[in-house]
């Protein structure tokens, strides 16, 4: 396929499979958040979004705090400078900083998070500094710098998370942020720390097939984008990117299999309109007979 290549790598998509899937985690994790509002668990079990565990004095107020930012952020913002006047430590600036990101206010959401994490160390709780750090540099990263958000993401992993998903998602979207600053050797060092920590999350091995596409490391791709796919078999971006890799690797067939199932999978998902372009590039299959 003499032209076919040239054409597709001249051509480039205005998107990319990782952007969407981080998207989908991202819109997953609010729903998650949002419903852990309504949901009342025990209050030794609640947590922000997932991320920090509250203990049993604050958790009623924090609880409440929720709820007034999912009903409405104004509400949660106003409910946390009051806790926090009243005592609510660092779990106030906590919630603070969950009710500006729902409003997608990142900067006044990064410095909550950041004055959370800070009164977190002062008070010795290094590992709930760590956590906030890490929604801090999401928060910059959701609001496009990625230097902040890179330098976020290392003051996260040097106050000691534990090894596991904590950890690995902070390298996992640290090297995110790094990809955005162009350091490709910084994004796949993390990266293959994610891959350890992690090795169950397909975002993982999607980002890291990515990246060693964009490298030319087209062995590893094919590796990490083949578990991927095993992971999530009904993801369009892993299918999307499945494509991707095969028609640089000379697998016209694989490309047009795996583009035809993005599109069935989400037609109208970025993932699957950039696969449908795709398809649209490709000669027609070669007849049967």
């Amino acid at each position: 396929m003499p032209l076919l290549l040239p054409l597709l790598l001249l051509a480039p998509q205005a998107y990319d499979p990782e952007i969407e899937a981080v998207m989908n985690r991202k819109r997953k994790e609010r729903a998650e958040a949002a419903a852990s509002a309504v949901a009342t668990p025990p209050p030794a079990a609640r947590t922000n979004d997932g991320r920090i565990p509250v203990p049993d004095k604050y958790a009623a107020k924090f609880q409440a705090c929720l709820d007034q930012a999912v009903e409405a952020p104004d509400k949660g913002v106003a409910f946390a400078q009051q806790w926090r006047i009243d005592g609510g430590s660092f779990y106030a600036r906590n919630c603070m900083g969950f009710a500006y990101a729902r409003a997608e206010r990142w900067a006044p959401a990064i410095v909550a998070f950041e004055q959370g994490a800070e009164e977190a160390e002062r008070g010795g709780e290094m590992v709930q500094s760590g956590r906030l750090w890490a929604q801090a540099g999401n928060a910059a990263l959701a609001g496009g710098d990625a230097a902040k958000a890179s330098n976020d993401f290392d003051a996260a992993l040097v106050r000691g998370l534990p090894d596991g998903v904590e950890k690995g998602e902070v390298h996992l979207d640290r090297a995110r942020a790094l990809v955005a600053l162009n350091d490709v050797g910084g994004a796949r060092d993390s990266l293959d720390i994610a891959l350890e920590q992690v090795p169950q999350d397909p975002l993982a091995w999607l980002l890291s097939a990515t990246l060693a596409r964009r490298a030319g490391e087209m062995k590893l791709a094919q590796a990490h984008i083949a578990r991927a796919v095993q992971l999530s078999p009904d993801d369009a971006s892993v299918a999307l990117e499945e494509g991707n890799i095969a028609i640089l690797t000379d697998q016209e067939d694989v490309a047009r299999s795996a583009w035809q199932r993005a599109v069935k999978l989400a037609a109208q998902s970025p993932a699957g309109k950039a696969a449908a372009d795709n398809l649209s590039r490709l000669p027609a299959p070669k007849s049967a007979n």
